[in-house]
């Protein structure tokens, strides 16, 4: 099988004193093949998979026998291999292949996909690695992909502790807990208030997977905690080159289960913009992966969640370790095989400064060429993003080769960047790219503003969830809008009449509901709501156009109609028409997809003194029909 080349072989926990304790930390890898298993040990742990399945049945560490939910079935798992082989094993390393060959035999019963579904253990590294490898062949029939992930159950009798950053941990229920009589069920079956759970102390609280959703640019390390013995179970997904959609893209983290996710597609907070499809005879391959499975433990029975702050200690490791030398995949491109590139972005926007604006905190990326901002509706390339420093200067490391095109928005601004030219990355590129100027949507001066241009509605009124229907995780909390049932707070706010902004007088953090939501009825029926801005004008200029520009963080089969002092206008000035599918309000998201509308504004529309714009949306067969605004602008006439 050869030698391998490269120096680095050990990315992972070598030395961490809650990793592993010493005693077998330098034993060799061994495989041993059974008709039935597959079992790779070194020392520290012993992982055991499924022959030819290639389904993880097994984790045997710290003298617990398996991690792994000994009662979930095994034949329940996942996708299923149906040939095994060693890539390569030595003493260092070893790495393994499960794969399932797709076959015309196999139409209308099986994803035409070929699927190679890799294990890696690395000596004195107390964790495996796990990638996927996706291949659709020319001449294959189409298909679609809604979601794609690595799922493991651990086991319920440990496992009880759940931790997704540093202010989003907790006790968490049981399985049991979620099903009668302990649980009832709410408005869709995700969501469960805890009647009479197993811990009394979580009785009354909500539980709902979708509250533990993350946007992907924080999504590197999550996992659960078991207090007796101590030990962690981490999943650690050190670059999100493979993931879709952007680094704002949401995706579930861990759950109830206990249940241990790393996504790497999913329609999530998005809906089927984000779910791939191929035609018929369509090439694509795709490397998901590899992501880390990280166990410690703690020797001396100190605070267990300490683990948590060593699995962030070991997500950076694996952060700086990326692309792995030692995934031995030639799909998968090492270091050498990349290309990188740098520049400086600017902002120009004369209305604010006469020069140019340094893009700070812009986010920079490459994904397949496309429109401006298509890459948060892309799902078949990689790509890859990084943040711009305070000069605006940016770096993207570790690129696969390819042809990309470069995007970028800035924090502060609305609209989206595109670099024209099609980059074109080969092996061992550094591509410098120099100063690149971002002119945002911009026609005449700002009259007033609603928000903050970040592509999330946080900034609004965000209401206290009903007492009922807490989780208690999020009282007093930045992400205070992951409470379930937020969105029948409007109708209690706002009973009789719709929300009503002054231009000059109100607040956006107090003043401004943070979704647009039907209004519930005694009848358990919904009424559309029409929200109304008013500002006063103290001169119109006449034959002129003005500028109406509405941002939206999110739109669940909604639809926004603008009218101009005239409420009862039969067609509206403007309709977006029916948008968007993303789901952020029932999922508790604050941000879907982004949406930007452009509005001509005719002078004769507007009037001397106070003006009305009416902004309704129609569509009310459900709660969660919506809208959240991101930010609303009205320009001037250009020149005035």
């Amino acid at each position: 099988m050869g030698k391998l080349s490269c120096k680095n072989l050990l990315p992972c926990c070598m030395g961490h004193p809650t990793a592993t304790s010493p005693a077998g930390a330098t034993a060799g890898v061994s495989v041993e093949v059974s008709d039935r298993y597959v079992e790779i040990k070194n020392g520290i742990f012993e992982l055991t998979l499924s022959n030819p399945d290639g389904i993880v049945t097994g984790v045997r560490y710290n003298g617990v026998d398996n991690l792994m939910e000994i009662l979930n079935k095994e034949d329940n798992r996942g996708i299923k291999g149906t040939e095994f082989r060693i890539i390569y094993q030595d003493e260092n390393q070893a790495e393994v292949s499960f794969v399932r060959t797709w076959d015309p035999s196999l139409e209308g019963k099986a994803v035409p996909l070929n699927i190679d579904k890799r294990f890696i253990v690395l000596r004195g590294c107390s964790g495996f690695y796990t990638y996927g490898i996706y291949e659709h062949q020319e001449g294959w029939p189409g298909f679609s992909m809604a979601e794609t992930r690595v799922a493991f159950k651990l086991r319920k009798d440990k496992f009880h502790y759940m931790a997704l950053a540093d202010d989003r941990q907790r006790i968490m229920p049981m399985p049991e807990d979620r099903v009668p009589p302990r649980g009832q069920q709410l408005a869709y079956p995700e969501a469960v208030l805890l009647v009479d759970p197993i811990n009394p102390d979580l009785r009354g609280e909500v539980d709902d997977k979708y509250q533990y959703s993350c946007e992907d640019q924080y999504n590197n390390v999550h996992g659960w905690i078991s207090f007796d013995p101590p030990i962690g179970f981490w999943q650690i997904t050190p670059s999100d080159e493979f993931r879709t959609g952007g680094p704002l893209k949401q995706n579930l983290t861990s759950h109830v289960g206990p249940t241990m996710l790393a996504m790497f597609l999913s329609g999530h907070y998005a809906g089927d913009d984000l779910t791939p499809k191929f035609m018929t005879g369509e090439y694509w391959k795709k490397v998901h992966g590899p992501v880390f499975m990280y166990l410690n433990s703690s020797w001396d029975g100190s605070d267990p969640t300490l683990l948590w702050e060593d699995a962030k200690v070991q997500m950076m490791i694996e952060k700086e370790s990326w692309p792995y030398c030692f995934a031995l995949s030639d799909d998968f491109q090492k270091t050498e095989q990349r290309g990188c590139i740098s520049g400086r972005l600017l902002v120009r926007d004369r209305y604010l400064d006469d020069a140019d604006l340094y893009a700070t905190s812009a986010y920079v990326g490459l994904a397949l060429p496309g429109d401006a901002g298509s890459w948060q509706r892309e799902c078949k390339g990689y790509q890859f993003w990084c943040r711009a420093e305070d000069d605006g200067s940016f770096c993207i490391r570790n690129i696969v080769a390819g042809d990309y095109n470069l995007y970028a928005w800035v924090p502060g601004f609305i609209g989206d960047y595109k670099l024209e030219a099609t980059l074109t990355i080969s092996s061992g590129d550094d591509i410098y790219l120099g100063d690149l100027v971002y002119e945002p949507p911009r026609d005449g001066p700002t009259m007033w503003e609603i928000g903050i241009p970040d592509r999330s509605a946080s900034e609004f009124y965000v209401p206290d969830p009903n007492p009922n229907y807490v989780n208690r995780l999020y009282i007093n909390h930045p992400d205070r809008f992951r409470q379930y049932g937020l969105w029948e707070r409007y109708a209690e706010l706002y009973p009789d009449s719709d929300l009503v902004y002054t231009i000059g007088q109100s607040d956006y953090t107090t003043d401004w509901f943070f979704a647009q939501v039907n209004r519930r009825t005694d009848q358990n029926t919904y009424q559309p709501t029409t929200w109304q801005i008013k500002f006063n004008i103290d001169s119109v200029v006449p034959n002129s156009t003005y500028k109406f520009r509405v941002a939206l963080a999110s739109s669940a089969n909604a639809e926004l109609q603008v009218r101009f002092n005239d409420q009862d206008r039969s067609v509206p000035h403007f309709t977006t028409g029916l948008i968007g599918r993303d789901n952020a309000i029932a999922r508790h998201g604050i941000h879907g997809l982004y949406w930007l509308f452009n509005i001509d504004v005719s002078g004769a529309w507007l009037v001397l003194g106070m003006n009305t714009i009416y902004l309704k949306q129609p569509r009310n067969q459900s709660p969660f029909q919506g809208l959240m605004y991101d930010y609303l602008r009205m320009e001037g006439p250009s020149g005035s």
